[in-house]
């Protein structure tokens, strides 16, 4: 695993947004593709702006990426709260993607856990059933959370399943996400996490015992190919 230790946000959006196009290049040179699963927040956001501009987004073969997302809460598409989307008007409506290669994790007429199954469909469809994502994008809860990956849940300890939905309680709304297997099996993930407010847990994950219910972040394998981007205030 590689720790970067930023001292300006600017620049870990910048060296974000550079992995993302380097990586879709190596991806689209040897597969002839480039899919990715995204996370909502502000930190993807910042990124998503920087790869629309002209300087990013002529780098990148868009018709050959396929988008997907690591986690959804369960509202329409165009609410606010939609993951999709803040990732639609920061991005993919400002650049020319396929809109065949974009999977929403959220439709309508049906519950969270029938789509929770179509979804995974939809991933086998174009990964097989090896599940190879080339690079998944994370962030971390103050509470250690990742994805909808929350102390506590069930869902944490799901072994076979790749997608998985369920209601959360202390939101009052059903989450939709992948789940610690298929996100291990990616063949790159990086972790954005930065801020005073993230620093015990930030600590616990990497330095502390082993205790994914209480730090779910900690089920995410620490291997080559798994990089984690934060900042001296979270890092301490």
């Amino acid at each position: 695993m590689n720790i970067t230790v930023f001292d300006d946000l600017e620049k870990l959006y910048k060296e974000a947004a550079d992995a993302f196009v380097d990586l879709s290049k190596k991806s689209i040179q040897k597969n002839d593709r480039f899919v990715v699963a995204l996370s909502g927040g502000s930190s993807p956001k910042a990124i998503f702006k920087l790869l629309a501009t002209q300087k990013y987004a002529e780098q990148i073969e868009w018709n050959k990426v396929y988008f997907f997302w690591v986690d959804e809460r369960w509202v329409p598409l165009h609410d606010d709260k939609s993951n999709f989307r803040m990732t639609d008007e920061a991005l993919l409506s400002q650049v020319p993607v396929d809109k065949n290669h974009i999977f929403p994790m959220y439709a309508e007429g049906k519950t969270p856990e029938d789509y929770a199954k179509t979804y995974e469909e939809q991933i086998r469809s174009v990964l097989g059933n090896e599940g190879v994502f080339d690079f998944i994008l994370l962030g971390m809860g103050d509470d250690g959370h990742t994805a909808s990956l929350f102390p506590g849940e069930e869902v944490l300890n799901e072994k076979e399943k790749w997608v998985s939905a369920y209601y959360l309680k202390p939101q009052e709304m059903f989450r939709i996400t992948l789940t610690a297997p298929v996100i291990n099996n990616a063949e790159n993930i990086l972790v954005i996490a930065f801020g005073e407010s993230k620093k015990h847990a930030l600590n616990e994950v990497l330095n502390g015992e082993y205790n994914p219910s209480l730090y779910p972040l900690q089920l995410i394998e620490k291997k080559d190919g798994y990089h984690f981007f934060t900042d001296e205030k979270a890092k301490g």
